[in-house]
């Protein structure tokens, strides 16, 4: 029997896990910049976190989560999302009270979901969480660094910011009876999912796919008409400042988020690009959260973003696709050139660091050496063999333009890897 990987599972493979590292390395930029502190906690917590904090009548505690028993017997769950487990962390740290907190985390996260394009069963996040500030500022300052973010990544042109504000835990109870007294009266048009939630979880039924379910709820009552008067300020202020900047943006009411934790701000940056699955970022402001979880009053806000659906949009992106990010690539013929060939390698990454030189190791003719070399993206390839060993030279070949190749000595190689360095 032939083993493969877990259904919803995925592996990374080269190109797409250069796309993995090449976001990660833009992303630790950008919070570095806005001057959020990374962080990171276990994969695995007590049940009861996500049931207290993501609420009992959502999709992921409801049908999602990866939830055990130990071997202590105690209930413990995958980590389906981060908040919960940021949140905890700082909690349980003494990170929280009386102190403002700009952080972040990368990582794996684990729902039970049908898998399809854009949605595994693992899927890795990126996420950033500010606790201690409770005006429109910050909820400004994440939108300002997510929009860095698909700039710096070469797909700004292809998402859309869409607004939206929840209010008060009052307002929105108000919103959600009004809901409901309207959505009755048509029960038994609704989808299937839609007439569960009416009992249990009424705003996801604002988040329905199915055109029946659309099509009543345009006449549905308006989450933001029902916003209290402190809410309806930070919300206007927010647009404010987005106005400010010229930041372009949709008002979109029919946005809750799926989790019971939001209050007031909820945003998604959103795509036409992958079809269904066109939520690449989502967050808003959590304000009662770390008081539900045991803690003092915090307001606080953050986002997450999903990496395997960034990779797809990224995909097509010239500058992140292709090769395996080499500049020199070293080919050898003959046992003396083969030896010669790994300690010059050596040489190269101990003198110039942030040269990525690969060796060429197996032996193979110089024709298939050279193919290889002009397949790993490599600038220059530098050739070995008997003739070269002999006279303690080097061919270098570049592999980017037409020029002839030319030989030199060891000691004029660093006036070629210079150029190397100052061509990036």
């Amino acid at each position: 029997m032939k083993i493969q990987a877990v259904r919803g599972m995925q592996d990374l493979l080269p190109e797409k896990q250069k796309i993995f590292r090449h976001v990660d390395d833009v992303v630790r930029r950008i919070f570095s910049a806005y001057g959020y502190s990374e962080v990171d906690f276990p994969v695995i917590e007590y049940t009861q976190l996500f049931s207290r904090s993501v609420g009992e009548a959502t999709d992921i505690v409801e049908k999602e989560m990866y939830t055990f028993d130990d071997r202590s017997g105690d209930s413990v769950t995958l980590r389906p999302e981060g908040t919960a487990g940021c949140v905890r962390m700082a909690q349980e740290n003494g990170l929280l009270f009386n102190q403002i907190q700009r952080l972040w985390y990368s990582g794996p996260m684990f729902r039970y979901e049908r898998p399809q394009k854009g949605r595994y069963r693992q899927f890795s996040q990126v996420g950033g969480e500010c606790f201690g500030m409770a005006g429109p500022d910050i909820d400004a300052e994440l939108l300002f660094l997510t929009a860095r973010i698909w700039q710096e990544l070469g797909v700004a042109d292809q998402v859309t910011l869409e607004l939206n504000s929840m209010g008060s835990v009052e307002s929105r109870k108000a919103y959600e009876r009004s809901l409901v007294e309207f959505l009755s009266r048509f029960r038994s048009s609704l989808d299937p999912d839609s007439q569960r939630r009416l009992d249990s979880n009424p705003l996801r039924i604002l988040d329905s796919k199915d055109p029946n379910t659309q099509a009543i709820l345009s006449d549905a009552p308006v989450l933001i008409d029902f916003l209290d008067r402190e809410s309806t300020e930070h919300f206007a202020q927010l647009r404010q400042m987005l106005d400010d900047a010229q930041m372009a943006y949709e008002v979109n009411p029919t946005i809750v988020r799926g989790l019971d934790y939001y209050n007031r701000t909820v945003f998604e940056w959103t795509t036409r690009a992958l079809g269904a699955q066109g939520t690449v970022c989502g967050g808003g402001r959590y304000d009662g959260l770390v008081e539900q979880l045991g803690g003092r009053p915090t307001p606080a806000v953050g986002f997450a973003m999903g990496l395997d659906r960034l990779a797809l949009l990224m995909l097509e992106q010239t500058d992140t696709a292709g090769g395996s990010g080499i500049d020199v690539f070293i080919a050898s013929m003959g046992d003396a050139a083969r030896a010669r060939a790994l300690l010059l390698g050596e040489q190269l990454r101990d003198q110039f660091q942030d040269v990525r030189v690969q060796v060429h190791c197996g032996g193979g003719k110089f024709k298939a050496q050279l193919k290889k070399a002009d397949q790993s993206g490599a600038q220059i390839a530098l050739i070995l063999g008997e003739d070269e060993v002999k006279a303690g030279e080097i061919t270098v070949k570049n592999l980017r333009d037409e020029s002839d190749q030319y030989r030199i000595t060891g000691k004029n190689l660093d006036k070629v890897i210079d150029k190397i360095v100052l061509s990036r």
